[in-house]
């Protein structure tokens, strides 16, 4: 088992940008898909989920929804030797199982991670400034995926809060989506700060509810992301939400961006958690109801215009920061 060697598995855009990054950082690169791709220098391409033995560092980069299938592809070739790191923005199931939770059920590997913050997938291939957050308990993924990944086009930061940078993540497509609404409703860039300052409030407070730190939330993995978004014209969850404001259906909105767009599914679902978990979040439930058609798409507008500024109490944050420490 090589320890200059990444594997990573899905040859979508992600997975292949991905996969170049760590071409970039002079890793032995193996992409597995299925898929006939034109060539990326320096990454070998195969279909056979057996190489991932040979290498030290792993990297899932498939739907949420294929993850758990993923998993149990390659539990019989991997051990508790092997790191194990995703970059999927989103949740599994109704019970929202974060991947890496999924991750440690169906594979022998304990040395996990996640790959989140302000980076697009487009400016990764290419090679341009990028910013990420590695997530992990283990201090030892975190220096690994650093050395194997990270360039002087591509930093790195780490957080502990693991469980809060993949929450962070699935959230802010979600709240990504009512950004572009915002901007594509020629809100002006007061409204549109006013909008992005709330949403990223309310996802604090649902990845709270979810056991993660508001700091994770707050941070580079979550309000970065989503300032980044609102900034990113091509970034799938904007496309979508600025269709919306044009008047598209979702349906529509979905197939002009050209991706699967992880935060559309995962939405109702992220919705009808919270409201279990009995977590105000108004934005959320108003974009639920744009996106379904149940309600008009200015409900977005009227959910952040007239609803009570709601911040953690005193009481939470102090639990938050116990939490961390």
């Amino acid at each position: 088992m090589r320890a200059d060697a990444v594997c990573v598995l899905g040859g979508g855009l992600w997975g292949r940008a991905l996969a170049s990054a760590a071409a970039r950082a002079g890793s032995a690169v193996t992409l597995i898909t299925s898929r006939s791709l034109p060539a990326l220098e320096g990454v070998a391409c195969t279909p056979e989920v057996g190489v991932a033995a040979d290498h030290t560092l792993i990297v899932v980069a498939v739907p949420s929804a294929h993850v758990r299938d993923a998993a149990t592809r390659l539990a019989p070739h991997l051990s508790g030797a092997h790191f194990l790191v995703h970059g999927v923005r989103g949740l599994v199931g109704d019970a929202q199982a974060t991947v890496s939770d999924v991750l440690a059920e169906e594979t022998p590997v304990k040395r996990l991670g996640a790959l989140g913050g302000p980076v697009l997938a487009a400016e990764l291939a290419e090679g341009e400034p990028s910013v990420m957050v590695v997530g992990s308990r283990f201090r030892e993924v975190v220096d690994l995926v650093r050395e194997r990944l990270g360039t002087e086009t591509l930093r790195l930061y780490a957080t502990r809060d693991l469980r809060g940078l993949e929450w962070a993540s699935a959230l802010t497509g979600c709240y990504a989506i009512a950004i572009g609404y915002a901007l594509g409703a020629a809100a002006g860039p007061g409204l549109v700060a006013a909008f992005t300052t709330r949403v990223a409030h309310e996802a604090a407070r649902v990845a709270y509810a979810a056991g993660g730190e508001t700091a994770t939330a707050l941070g580079l993995g979550g309000l970065g992301d989503l300032l980044a978004a609102s900034g990113q014209s091509t970034r799938p969850e904007i496309l979508v939400g600025r269709a919306l404001a044009a008047g598209a259906s979702i349906a529509d909105a979905a197939r002009a961006t050209g991706e699967r767009v992880e935060a559309i599914p995962l939405l109702p679902r992220v919705a009808a958690w919270s409201a279990r978990a009995r977590v105000r979040a108004p934005i959320l439930t108003a974009l639920v109801g744009a996106l379904s058609g149940e309600a008009p798409k200015e409900a977005l507008i009227r959910a952040l215009m007239s609803a009570p500024i709601v911040e953690l109490s005193r009481e939470e944050e102090a639990r938050s920061g116990a939490r961390a420490a």
